[in-house]
């Protein structure tokens, strides 16, 4: 896992007016951490920093060094608001992570052999991804950063499932856990083809 670390400094400014200011006059974040045992505490980001760790989609699967004057709180990010039109993130979510709590998170799927699967590859199919990500529930050593969805022997007509999916030991999934066996991929029939056949 690739280690991520962040710079925070502690907001005493609170309210809308003071994240403005914030935003315009000091290209930074309003953010917050909360969980654990500890009460929420209210920081501050610089802006191209957390602009620049969220390049990295893996960022969201992992667990953060976050330094706030000083002191380091392992946390996670749990929710980011972005501007409506502009690439820009104007708050952020941390929830800090306790070694021995099992945590929730979402992880991306990666979808391998789509290509060369036999619905694409011999089947002439299409792939449609309903999902890109999952929640799961694990201790935060568990953690994956991402879950692959292998397509290679799907068929045209098949849908994968999350009961179909190879999670890593120690790691739950939330919606399979609650009973909801979601979509998460399936091959159809090209509709080229299909309109070439009428």
């Amino acid at each position: 896992m690739t280690d991520f670390a962040l710079n925070a400094e502690v907001r005493s400014d609170l309210g809308k007016g003071a994240s403005r200011r914030l935003r315009r006059n000091a290209d930074q974040v309003p953010a917050v951490i909360y969980g654990g045992d500890k009460e929420p505490q209210s920081i501050s980001l610089l802006a191209k920093e957390i602009a620049k760790l969220i390049e990295d989609e893996a960022a969201f699967s992992h667990v953060i060094a976050l330094n706030v004057a000083g002191t380091t709180e392992t946390v996670l990010i749990k929710a980011l608001q972005r501007h409506p039109s502009k690439a820009v993130v104007m708050h952020a979510d941390f929830l800090r992570v306790v070694a021995d709590h099992k945590l929730t998170a979402h992880v991306p799927l990666h979808f391998i052999n789509a290509e060369t699967s036999v619905g694409v590859k011999q089947q002439g199919g299409e792939v449609s991804h309903v999902i890109s990500e999952v929640e799961v529930s694990c201790l935060p050593k568990d953690l994956p950063e991402f879950i692959e969805v292998d397509l290679a022997k799907v068929e045209v007509g098949q849908i994968v499932h999350l009961s179909n999916l190879t999670v890593p030991a120690g790691v739950e999934l939330v919606a399979l856990a609650h009973g909801n066996d979601l979509a998460v991929a399936n091959i159809h029939a090209s509709r080229v083809k299909e309109e070439g056949a009428e």
